[in-house]
């Protein structure tokens, strides 16, 4: 299991004292920020392997450019279009960048990402794109005031990836990202891989 700590509303000294401590992955929202940070970290002299960038946020068409150059993983894959746009990106760059589906389990019009169904129906156009590695899938729990409300949600999202699988049309999908600061443990029993915490680990800085 991974931790993904989402720096998204923490600042470089944040991010860097967190990075001193161990961490190796982090978590952007907005290619623009998390490229500055990446800039401002850049320099530093690492206390172990790089740092790891991924966009778990919603990425526009006319960044795709930017976001090969800045993150080693999307996790928020939200349309074929866009997915199109990464994976010439991708071939001009000469580099394979991995991606997470993301799925709007819920159906929440206030989402981004496919809805359950769409998934299916496209996950074979995005498995063949040249320059993507479709590794996975992500979602954004409910907003609940009880963790166990989110269970329903991840119980499908793994659901989905089983799903997904039997379709044969490409290898076994191995990350579910799911899970934030308040329900990352409730994920973690459903089969997440990876868990995007914010609050828990930068405080008032981050959600």
């Amino acid at each position: 299991m991974e931790l993904l700590a989402v720096s998204k509303y923490a600042d470089v000294a944040a991010v860097r004292a967190l990075a001193a401590a161990g961490q190796r992955l982090f978590g952007e929202n907005r290619v623009q920020d998390a490229t500055a940070k990446i800039n401002a970290l850049a320099g530093d002299p690492p206390p172990g392997e790089p740092l790891e960038w991924h966009l778990v946020g919603h990425l526009q068409t006319n960044k795709a450019r930017a976001a090969i150059g800045a993150f080693a993983v999307v996790q928020s894959l939200d349309s074929l279009h866009v997915a199109q746009e990464l994976s010439r990106r991708a071939l001009e760059a000469g580099r394979a960048l991995s991606v997470l589906i993301q799925v709007n389990v819920d159906d929440d019009p206030a989402k981004e990402g496919f809805y359950t169904g769409q998934a299916a129906s496209v996950y074979a156009a995005l498995a063949a794109l040249p320059g993507l590695r479709v590794e996975g899938l992500m979602t954004i729990g409910k907003l609940v005031a009880n963790p166990s409300a989110a269970r329903p949600t991840f119980a499908a999202l793994r659901g989905l990836r089983e799903r997904l699988d039997r379709l044969g049309v490409a290898q076994p999908l191995r990350h579910l990202s799911m899970g934030m600061s308040s329900d990352y443990e409730v994920a973690i029993e459903e089969g997440a891989t990876i868990v995007r915490v914010g609050n828990a680990l930068f405080g008032g800085q981050s959600r």
